[in-house]
């Protein structure tokens, strides 16, 4: 499938394909609208398939330095404005799902579901010392491409092809603009996590059983304290289980789209 971008006013680049209710998909921190492939060629058979650049990522323009994760989600609040988009389903991954994590916690009715892939929930110190040193070393060192590939794949053979393509994409990544959302990421675990009570959209938290990071102890926690949440946990995977895993991913996703919300528990 090709990839032909569209660009918003504000620098905003996307692809779009489909018809249908609006599914929005956001990836994560050195990734690219690309890393939804699997998702868009699903999806877009049923739905209106948005997937964005995240800023500084692909060909979408940086947010300032310093931008924390309320300016992320204040960014997707704009897109969606400029897109006319009054109500959507949003699949995140990793960093994208704390951002939709963000907008379903602020944005109200306006998201009819979310979707958190791989995304974390109030690292243990230790998780967090380590994430916080490593959005230090960036600055340093410049975009570190062989740790993310180490903590996101095993060694299986299966993984070969998404290892390769996600090489590629780290390697195309904006380095200041990686560096941006990367420490927007390292501090954002705590930010929305008290929300999630507040969130009455059916809620699908989903990760690998493997992912060392996006835990899924994580999932659970948070599908326990979200009215309409549950966790999807795909055994023998880790972080871009999207890529490694796209028949159960687009399964569990399918389930999530035909879920309705519910009466508060």
């Amino acid at each position: 499938m090709q990839f032909q971008r569209q660009h918003t006013i504000n620098g905003v680049s996307y692809f779009e394909a489909g018809d249908g209710e609006p599914l929005v998909l956001i990836h994560g921190v050195g990734m690219r609208l690309e890393a939804w492939a699997p998702q868009i060629a699903t999806f877009a058979k049923t739905h209106r398939v948005i997937a964005v650049d995240m800023p500084g990522h692909g060909e979408s323009a940086r947010l300032p330095t310093g931008s924390k994760l309320e300016d992320f989600v204040a960014w997707f609040g704009r897109f969606l404005d400029e897109l006319n988009i009054d109500a959507a389903n949003i699949a995140g991954h990793s960093m994208g799902a704390l951002i939709s994590g963000g907008a379903a916690a602020t944005f109200g009715r306006r998201i009819r579901r979310v979707a958190y892939l791989n995304g974390v929930y109030r690292r243990n110190p230790e998780a967090k010392a380590a994430v916080m040193s490593r959005a230090d070393a960036i600055r340093a060192n410049g975009v570190d491409r062989d740790g993310p590939l180490k903590r996101w794949f095993g060694d299986d053979d299966s993984s070969l092809s998404a290892r390769d393509l996600t090489r590629g994409w780290l390697g195309m990544v904006d380095p200041e603009g990686y560096a941006i959302a990367y420490c927007a990421f390292a501090g954002g675990d705590d930010t929305y996590a008290d929300r999630w009570r507040d969130v009455r959209c059916p809620a699908l938290f989903l990760t690998g059983s493997d992912d060392p990071n996006s835990t899924p102890e994580m999932a659970t926690q948070m599908a326990a304290i979200t009215q309409n949440g549950w966790a999807r946990i795909v055994e023998g995977h880790r972080h871009m289980v999207n890529l490694t895993a796209p028949h159960n991913v687009n399964r569990l996703l399918a389930e999530w789209l035909e879920h309705q919300e519910e009466e508060p528990r």
